[in-house]
């Protein structure tokens, strides 16, 4: 029976899936460190999220580690590099999760824009009757800037289309067959946005690629949308352009330490916060955990993952 090491729980229907088929130890119940110290020769596979990862340290530990099964579409809290210098295959779980994260960050346009969020607290404290609310922006026939062309900004790019809304974007390289406009300086992509919206990889290469010269460009009357990671908003200066009126708001799903979210933020009335739910529906987390253990399987039985990172 393969031995795997799972680094956090998923789902109680995962858990027990995982269980019933493997020997599992639960790093997160059983002591961790010392469990992986007991049983670092067995252990054949990693099973974890991109949330949990697994760090290099880890990976140096398990001297018979064949492969690293994650589920989510983000891998920057794997150390990768290290598993390929041991020619240790790692999977995620891509594509499977677009519809729900392009719905999420769109209806963080919609919010951001009109004030949604805003307005319920709005009613529900009992103060319409004493006047209304600032007018709200309009959502149709606006700019949206996409920072990161991958499957999940393709179809936010897409979901615009009912909007009337012009699209450009930003990516290291342009996407070949795109009918969307390229931008490859970000700084005048945010300049020309009404919406900026954030579907870029975490990790190194893009640590606080948003930050106060692309804020000021995205400037008083601009939205940024953030969907990806915490990691490629510099916070801080993000808090000081939304406190000082230098950019115009925000709507965000992911934050530089999660889950601790800043009280600045918090207290702003012009930002959308939500807890890291883009894939959180019922279907979308179904057909992660499907692909994950399908990615488990393909492993164990011919020694390769189908969704290779």
């Amino acid at each position: 029976m393969t031995c795997i090491l799972q680094i956090g729980p998923l789902t109680e229907r995962f858990n027990r899936c995982l269980a019933a088929e493997h020997e599992v130890l639960r790093f997160w119940e059983e002591g961790g460190d010392v469990l992986v110290a007991q049983h670092a020769q067995r252990i054949d596979v990693v099973v974890t999220s991109g949330r949990f990862g697994c760090t290099a340290a880890l990976i140096e530990q398990l001297p018979n580690l064949r492969a690293i099964i994650s589920f989510g579409v983000g891998y920057d809290a794997i150390d990768v590099a290290a598993a390929r210098a041991r020619n240790i295959p790692v999977s995620n779980t891509p594509a499977v999760l677009n519809d729900c994260v392009a719905d999420l960050a769109f209806g963080l346009v919609i919010d951001t824009a009109r004030q949604m969020s805003r307005a319920d607290r709005f009613v529900r404290a009992g103060s319409w009757p004493s006047g209304g609310l600032p007018l709200a922006k309009q959502v149709s026939g606006k700019r949206l800037g996409i920072v990161g062309l991958g499957r999940i900004g393709e179809t936010v790019a897409k979901r615009s289309i009912g909007f009337d809304m012009q699209v450009r974007y930003h990516n290291r390289r342009p996407v070949e067959g795109s009918g969307y406009g390229y931008e490859s300086n970000l700084v005048e992509l945010a300049k020309w946005s009404d919406f900026l919206v954030l579907t870029c990889p975490g990790g190194e290469g893009t640590r606080h690629l948003i930050n106060r010269e692309v804020l000021d460009a995205l400037g008083s009357k601009g939205i940024l949308i953030n969907v990806s990671r915490g990691s490629v908003v510099d916070e801080p200066v993000l808090i000081e352009a939304l406190m000082e009126g230098r950019l115009g708001g925000a709507g965000l799903d992911v934050y530089a330490h999660e889950p601790e979210v800043p009280q600045a933020l918090i207290d702003l009335p012009n930002v959308v916060l939500l807890p890291h739910i883009g894939s959180a529906t019922e279907e979308t987390r179904l057909a992660m955990e499907e692909l994950l253990l399908a990615n488990l399987r393909a492993f164990l039985e011919r020694g390769e993952v189908l969704t290779a990172v």
